[in-house]
């Protein structure tokens, strides 16, 4: 058994629907013309015979020997109705020349009951229709019959019919024809616009479709996929660029580590110096894991593969901790790391989350805050939000820089990488969207001459109610 298969083009089922469309109105359409005139052709005929029966009125006198005539002897012609003249009797009086050539049967039983009503007589072919009447003339009462045949007007009805059978097929064929090159009119910017997607590739996003009118719904459709367009090309760009980052940074340790190693095989060695080799390969390693974790938690953190749990915390508790995790890093480098409570402040969120994101700034405050400087963690509210600063008395950052610096591998010149503690480029990135995760908003401040100063922005505990469910962002 053969299946029913899709029509293969949008334009040739546009030019059915179309077709199938103007058949049913053409039908309808049709329908009601026959019908109407029909009608009207149908009441035409009584109307005509209603004025046929008042012609015996206008035309005939009684003479002086009792019987019928006419005031004009030439309407006794073929232009005359068919028209009988009885009396009250039955007797014939008098009968047009019309009503003598054409015989109508059961003429004489209409006669008796003269109704006044339109009767058809079908027994013979075409049918005829018959008005029986009483009237006067002269003052005497009289049966009148006049009578027409249905011929005309069903002649008249065929030729409509047949004109209206011949002009659907042609009306269709015209609609199927002017409805298939509307169509393709209508669908060619769809064409156009699937010409140029087709040369669009990874290597060509920055092409576009091209968009005739931006107020229509095509050229809507063409402006949506070329805003499409523009977030793939951005996105693009972004892995290229994470790619490129990645690899290079993932590169320095395994060429350190391949450094280190051959240099350990280069002769006999002790094995003191044999596990000093190996402590460093170790460093290393342990440098790509941490690389390779903050990867993997933007990664799914781009997905929205990260869930995020919902506690209350108090900032100045998880400052302190923070602190106390970091204290040995700052202890080297002799600088001064303290928490400053001005107010005691609690948010919802995840506990480990903002953990980690409040870890990262001030870590990379450790790391870019030279010997002897300061690091304060400052915690207040300002009307609704909870704001955490995290401050440090380094050399700062350009102006011209503070907009990458939440950037994946982004890296300030080596005026603010100082000492041996080397960053891989990920944690503002990973503190920004841990921050914004939550709702909040992580920005960089103006410290005034010197320093940096990284703001964290969340919604209170007291104001977290109406905030939308924790969820990951990239």
């Amino acid at each position: 058994m053969s299946r029913w298969r899709p029509i293969p083009t949008f334009r040739l089922r546009l030019t059915l629907w179309n077709v199938a469309v103007m058949v049913v109105i053409l039908a309808v359409y049709a329908g009601t013309v026959f019908v109407v005139v029909s009608r009207n052709a149908s009441e035409g005929l009584n109307d005509r015979l209603r004025a046929d029966f008042q012609w015996p009125n206008e035309m005939l006198e009684r003479l002086p020997d009792g019987s019928l005539g006419t005031f004009d002897p030439s309407g006794d012609t073929d232009s005359s109705p068919w028209l009988q003249v009885r009396s009250t009797g039955g007797r014939l009086l008098y009968s047009t020349w019309n009503a003598q050539r054409s015989l109508v049967p059961h003429v004489e039983e209409l006669a008796v009951e003269a109704s006044n009503e339109i009767v058809s007589v079908e027994d013979i072919d075409p049918p005829w229709r018959v008005l029986s009447g009483r009237s006067t003339i002269g003052g005497e009462p009289y049966v009148i019959q006049v009578a027409r045949s249905e011929g005309p007007m069903r002649n008249e009805r065929a030729e409509l019919l047949l004109m209206l059978l011949l002009g659907l097929p042609v009306g269709v064929a015209l609609a199927g024809l002017g409805g298939y090159s509307l169509a393709r009119g209508a669908l060619a910017p769809v064409n156009s616009m699937a010409d140029r997607a087709r040369s669009i590739t990874a290597e060509h996003l920055e092409d576009r479709l091209p968009v005739e009118n931006p107020r229509d719904e095509l050229g809507r459709l063409a402006t949506v996929f070329n805003d499409t367009l523009t977030r793939l090309e951005s996105s693009f760009d972004r892995m290229r660029r994470f790619m490129s980052d990645a690899s290079h940074e993932l590169r320095t340790p395994l060429t350190a580590m391949r450094s280190v190693g051959e240099v350990g095989l280069r002769g006999s060695r002790t094995s003191a110096e044999y596990r000093e080799v190996i402590g460093s390969m170790l460093e290393e390693v342990d440098g790509m894991a941490d690389l390779v974790e903050r990867l993997l938690m933007l990664s799914r953190a781009e997905t929205g593969q990260a869930r995020l749990a919902s506690e209350r915390i108090e900032l100045g508790g998880l400052a302190d901790e923070i602190a106390g995790q970091l204290d040995v890093l700052a202890e080297e480098k002799r600088q001064s790391l303290r928490v400053e409570r001005r107010r005691d402040v609690e948010c919802t969120g995840d506990r480990l989350v903002l953990g980690r994101a409040l870890l990262n700034l001030v870590d990379n405050a450790i790391r870019h805050t030279p010997p002897g400087g300061k690091i304060s963690i400052r915690i207040d509210r300002r009307s609704d939000d909870a704001v955490l600063d995290v401050v440090d008395t380094g050399p700062g950052i350009d102006p011209e820089l503070r907009e990458r610096v939440f950037d994946r591998f982004f890296q300030v010149d080596g005026s603010r990488s100082r000492g041996s503690h080397r960053g891989s480029g990920l944690g503002l990135s990973i503190a920004k969207w841990a921050v914004e995760a939550h709702g909040g908003r992580l920005t960089l401040e103006d410290a005034g001459p010197g320093g940096s100063r990284f703001r964290i922005t969340l919604p209170s505990a007291r104001n977290a109610g109406g905030q939308e469910p924790l969820r990951a962002v990239s």
